[in-house]
C-alpha cells in the first residue's frame, strides 16, 4: 500500500504553527492530484493545503486545531486510483466513443415494456434502478472511479455538498422561471430568536489585537478635508475607452489617489515613516498598502515602488491583488513592508470616518463615498461630486502643521490631475519655468 503523508506548508519567515480552519473534504473522500483540501490559516493569512497525489485521503487533525509547519495534516493512499495525475496514463475520451450513463438501460427498459408479462405488478427485485440524475453526464475517469468505490450516481450527486441558494437560483435562470423574494411577505414577519456561535479564525483574531494596540500605543488623531472629484471624473470620462483599449483594465479612481498619495509621501517624508525602538526609519520610496475587504476579514496588499508607476500599473496590480484576496490566495510577502496605507470606506456607502493606522506605519488615508453637493466657487453655487478625504496619524511622529499641508497637498493634486506628472511642482509653474 503507497500512502502519503501531506504535511503542513510554511507560510512564509517567522511562523511556525497555522490553525487548520476549515477541511474542504470529507474523511474518507477521493481526491485528485493538486486539489484543494482544506483551509489553514495563520495570524497573517490564509493559505490552502494541497493533495500532493490522487487517490483517498484519511484525515490526521481536526478543525481548529493549531498544527506545527511541517506535520502531517493527513495521508492519501494512493492504490485506491492508479493513472490519475500521470498525463501519459489518461486517456481522453473519443466524442464518437463517450460513455452515456444510463443508456443501455433506458433501452432495455423500453424492450421489456413491449414484452407481454406475466404479471402486472413488479416483483421488488424488478423495479427500475434508473437514476434520478439521468441528465448528468459523466466522463470516462469519473465512471471508473464510481466503479472501483462501488458508488451509484445519486450517491455521488448526493454526497457532494449541500444545496445552495444560488444553485437553485441558477435553475430558476436557466429555465426562465421568476426568482420569487421575500420582500413580497410584507413588513411582518414571524419573530425569531435564533442566535449562532463560531469561533474566530486566526486572522480575526490577530486583527482585533492589532486595532486594540492601535488605539492603545499610538497618539492617534485626525485631520479631514474635502476634494472636488469633477477633474478625475471628467478624464475618466473622456479617455476611458481609449484606456480600456490600450491597458485592458478601466480607470478608477484609487490610482489618482495612490499616485498622488505617492508624490505628497516625497514631500512629506515624515508621513512616510515609522518607529522602530528609538529610532525613525524614514523611506525614499512608497509602498503602498491598501485596504481590501476579503470573506475573511480585512487584507492590506501592498502595491510597491508607485513613485515609479504609471496609472494603467496602479490599477492592474490593485486588480489582481484584490482578486488574490477575494479568493484567500495572498501570500505573506504580499501584505507586508506597505510605508503607507489608504482604505476606501466609500465604497460602502461611508460619508466619513477615522481610519485606524496600519501599524507601525505612521499614517492611513482614508477616502470616502463622492455626492454631489452644493459648494462656492467664484462667487457662485454650483453642484460638484464632492469627496471628504480623512488623514490618521501618529503624532509621535508627525506634527500637526505636516499632517495638515500633507492632506492639503493630495487635495490640490486631485483637483489638478496634471500636476501628478511633474511630482513637488504644478504643471502650469513647469510650463512657465518658474
Amino acid at each position: 500500500m503507497a500512502i502519503i503523508d501531506i504535511k503542513i506548508p510554511s507560510p512564509g519567515e517567522s511562523i511556525t504553527h497555522v490553525e487548520l480552519f476549515h477541511w474542504l473534504v470529507k474523511d474518507g473522500d477521493v481526491v485528485s492530484k493538486n486539489t484543494e483540501i482544506a483551509e489553514l490559516e495563520s495570524d497573517k493569512a490564509t493559505l490552502m493545503l494541497i493533495a500532493d497525489e490522487s487517490g483517498k485521503i484519511s484525515f490526521k487533525a481536526s478543525e481548529g486545531d493549531m498544527l506545527e509547519v511541517g506535520s502531517v495534516a493527513c495521508t492519501i493512499d494512493t492504490d485506491i486510483i492508479t493513472g490519475i495525475g500521470n498525463k501519459k496514463d489518461v486517456v481522453k475520451p473519443d466524442p464518437a466513443n463517450e460513455v452515456k450513463p444510463n443508456t443501455e438501460e433506458k433501452e432495455q427498459t423500453v424492450l421489456k415494456e413491449s414484452e407481454p408479462s406475466s404479471s402486472d405488478t413488479p416483483k421488488p427485485d424488478e423495479e427500475k434502478t434508473e437514476s434520478k440524475h439521468e441528465n448528468v453526464k459523466i466522463t470516462p475517469l469519473a465512471q471508473k472511479v464510481m466503479e472501483e468505490n462501488n458508488l451509484s450516481l445519486d450517491e455521488v450527486i448526493d454526497g457532494l455538498r449541500r444545496l445552495r441558494g444560488e444553485d437553485v437560483e441558477a435553475v430558476l435562470k436557466n429555465t426562465g422561471k421568476p426568482i420569487q423574494s421575500n420582500a413580497t411577505a410584507g413588513l411582518r414577519r414571524p419573530a425569531g430568536r435564533e442566535s449562532k456561535t463560531e469561533r474566530m479564525s486566526s486572522l480575526r483574531r490577530k486583527l482585533s489585537e492589532r486595532l486594540v494596540s492601535v488605539k492603545n500605543e499610538t497618539a492617534m488623531l485626525t485631520t479631514f478635508n474635502e476634494v472636488d472629484m469633477k477633474p478625475i471624473m471628467d478624464i475618466r470620462k473622456r479617455n476611458q475607452s481609449q484606456f480600456v483599449e490600450k491597458h485592458g483594465i478601466k480607470l478608477g479612481i484609487m490610482s489618482f489617489f495612490m499616485k498622488a498619495a505617492s508624490v505628497a509621501l516625497q514631500e512629506f517624508p515624515n508621513v512616510n515613516s515609522m518607529i522602530e525602538g528609538e529610532n525613525l526609519i524614514t523611506f525614499e520610496y512608497t509602498d503602498i498598502s491598501v485596504a481590501v475587504s476579503a470573506p475573511k476579514g480585512l487584507m492590506v496588499p501592498v502595491v510597491r515602488n508607485v513613485e515609479n508607476m504609471g496609472l494603467a500599473d496602479i490599477e492592474k496590480e490593485i486588480a489582481s491583488l484584490a482578486e488574490k484576496a477575494r479568493i484567500g490566495k495572498l501570500s505573506i510577502p504580499e501584505m507586508t513592508g506597505g510605508t503607507f496605507t489608504i482604505t476606501n470606506g466609500g465604497v460602502f456607502g461611508s460619508m466619513m470616518s477615522t481610519p485606524l493606522i496600519n501599524p507601525p506605519q505612521s499614517a492611513i488615508l482614508g477616502m470616502h463615498n463622492i455626492i454631489e453637493r452644493p459648494i462656492a466657487i467664484d462667487g457662485q453655487v454650483v453642484i460638484r461630486p464632492m469627496m471628504y478625504i480623512a488623514l490618521s496619524y501618529d503624532h509621535r511622529v508627525i506634527d500637526g502643521k505636516d499632517s495638515v499641508s500633507f492632506l492639503l497637498r493630495i487635495k490640490k493634486l486631485l483637483e489638478n490631475p496634471t500636476d501628478l506628472l511633474f511630482s513637488g511642482s504644478s504643471g502650469e509653474k513647469s510650463l512657465l519655468e518658474i
